[in-house]
């Protein structure tokens, strides 16, 4: 009797798997940043159009993780390793604007196409333009959009520029925003932020962790 609604239902979550694991796989293999961009290819690709069959961006996220543990391996720790340390310097330099590490380089999901996501914090919009500038670091101006909280939204600029042949990439917020993260596109939770120190203690950690990896 309760038959077909439950063969739908694991219906729909193997489809939700497939679409998952086939978007994280663009993400990785085609460098594409976006989850929802990377949802709609997915499902594009295997056909699937049913709004309930699309995967969270936490299961994105998740598929993420296993595909760079199975197909990527030392290739994308090293990655990961190579951005964390030159993240170091990043905020070492930028500590006038209070900065913090974000994003897959925070995350552990970085490979060898992500930029260093920073945000900087400062009242006085284009002071990370003067401080760059003064510096002579070229960058390139843009815009993002970030939700400040479940009601605001906020179009913040973006500094793009190169460094030791990564790209880095800062977002610049008000200094209120310091007390609360905006949110993330990934859960719609407090993105997770790190400092200099904080990111000097993760690098020990993964340090640790990796000597004791290695041992018999």
């Amino acid at each position: 009797m309760h038959r077909a609604p439950q063969h739908a239902q694991t219906r729909t979550r193997e489809r939700r798997h497939r679409l998952a694991h086939e978007a994280a796989r663009l993400m990785a293999e085609g460098g594409i940043r976006d989850f929802h961009q990377a949802k709609l290819k997915a499902a594009a690709r295997l056909g699937i159009h049913d709004d309930a069959s699309l995967p969270r961006n936490r299961e994105i996220e998740d598929a993420l993780r296993e595909y760079q543990r199975i197909f990527l391996g030392d290739t994308q720790a090293t990655a990961l390793r190579q951005r964390r340390e030159a993240a170091v310097r990043a905020l070492e330099f930028l500590a006038p604007f209070e900065p913090r590490l974000v994003g897959p380089v925070l995350d552990g999901t970085a490979d060898a196409t992500s930029p260093v996501l920073l945000h900087a914090y400062t009242d006085d919009a284009e002071a990370v333009a003067r401080f760059l500038d003064e510096h002579g670091i070229p960058a390139q101006a843009r815009e993002r959009q970030l939700r400040l909280d479940r009601e605001r939204r906020a179009d913040l600029p973006v500094w793009l520029f190169s460094a030791e042949d990564l790209a880095f990439d800062i977002t610049v917020l008000p200094l209120h925003a310091l007390r609360q993260a905006p949110l993330s596109a990934v859960d719609e939770r407090p993105m997770r932020r790190a400092s200099l120190a904080q990111l000097r203690q993760l690098l020990a950690d993964d340090e640790i962790a990796g000597y004791e990896d290695s041992l018999p």
